[in-house]
C-alpha cells in the first residue's frame, strides 16, 4: 500500500509475474501506475507490503540488481555523450557480458551517435538511449513506465521486440499503460488500477 499526504495511491495489491511473462498495468492518469514501478524498483517506500523475487523478499540491494527500472525521464546525463552515458550506467548496473555498447546503439537506431551529447538528442532518441541501456542490463525483470511515449512506429516495433527478446530470454517485464498506445504482442496478464490518486 502507499499513500501520499494520507491520501491513499494504491493498496493494498497483491500480484506475480513469472518468466517469460509481461504484466501490464493499466489505468487511468494518476491511477498509480508510475508509482507501483517506482515502489518495485526501491525508488519509493511503501506503507507496507514487501517485494519478493524468487519467493526471498528483497531490499533495496538485491532490487538494484535484478530490477531495471525505464521511467518517464530518459536517466542520462545531458552533458556527456551516449557512449559515456551508456559505459556509466554499465559500469553502475552492469551489463549482459554477451552484449556491447556498440551492438546496443545499432539496436536501437543510434549507430553513429556514439559521440553526440545527451542534450542534443531528440525526446525519441533519447528514449532509444535508454531501451540500449535496458538492453544492456542483466536484471531479469524490466519495469518499463510508458515505453512507447515519444517513439514513431518504428520505434514501437523497436519495444516490442525488445520486449519480446528479453521474454524469450527467460525475463519479465511490467509495462505500464493507460491504453493510448499499443501492448507488446506477447504472452501477457493485466493488472489494472483504478481511480484517480
Amino acid at each position: 500500500m502507499f499513500a501520499r499526504n494520507e491520501t491513499p495511491v494504491f493498496g493494498p495489491l497483491s500480484f506475480s509475474v513469472d518468466a517469460g511473462e509481461a504484466l501490464l498495468v493499466r489505468g487511468d492518469n494518476g491511477a498509480g501506475k508510475t508509482t507501483v514501478l517506482r515502489v518495485l524498483a526501491g525508488l519509493l517506500q511503501a506503507d507496507s507490503g514487501e517485494v519478493e523475487i524468487d519467493g526471498v523478499i528483497a531490499g533495496h540491494a538485491e532490487r538494484s540488481h535484478r530490477i531495471a527500472y525505464l521511467g518517464h525521464l530518459p536517466a542520462l546525463k545531458a552533458d556527456l555523450t551516449v557512449l559515456e552515458n551508456l559505459r556509466f550506467l554499465c559500469g553502475l548496473h552492469g551489463r549482459r557480458p554477451e552484449r556491447s555498447i556498440a551492438a546496443a546503439l545499432d539496436l536501437v537506431g543510434l549507430a553513429g551517435y556514439d559521440d553526440a551529447l545527451a542534450r542534443q538528442l531528440s525526446a525519441g532518441q533519447r528514449k532509444r538511449a535508454s531501451l540500449a541501456r535496458l538492453w544492456l542490463s542483466p536484471a531479469p525483470l524490466w519495469l518499463m513506465d510508458e515505453p512507447y511515449a515519444n517513439l514513431d512506429l518504428q520505434g514501437i516495433e523497436l519495444v516490442n521486440a525488445l520486449v519480446q527478446g528479453h521474454l524469450d530470454d527467460g525475463g519479465a517485464s511490467l509495462v505500464t499503460t493507460h491504453g493510448a498506445y499499443a501492448a507488446p504482442p506477447v504472452r501477457t496478464r493485466e493488472l489494472r488500477l483504478g481511480g484517480a490518486a
